[in-house]
């Protein structure tokens, strides 16, 4: 197995699907981050969901970058979904 150097990343998801995360970081670029199977998905207003992240929500992925592959795969994502504006009265 290769080595790995250990990340995280930070920021807003753009996109998600089965196989990938899409992070737009503070410091601007969108970064991609690979969901392999053993990923785990931590909401902070629900620990008991396993659920992933949606667009729009606020992550913080715990990631390791393969040295051989440069790709990023994510380990742990943890995330705090958009809060639903009430409709105005």
């Amino acid at each position: 197995m290769a080595a790995g150097t250990d990340l995280h990343v930070l920021g807003i998801v753009t996109a998600i699907d089965a196989k990938h995360i899409e992070v737009k970081t503070a410091k601007g670029p969108v970064v991609s981050v690979l969901l392999n199977k053993p990923v785990k998905f931590k909401n902070k207003g629900n620990p008991k969901s396993n659920e992933p992240p949606a667009v729009g929500d606020r992550v913080i992925i715990e990631a390791i970058k393969d040295d051989k592959t440069k790709k990023v795969s994510a380990t742990v994502v943890h995330y705090s979904p958009v809060k639903i504006a009430s409709p105005p009265r």
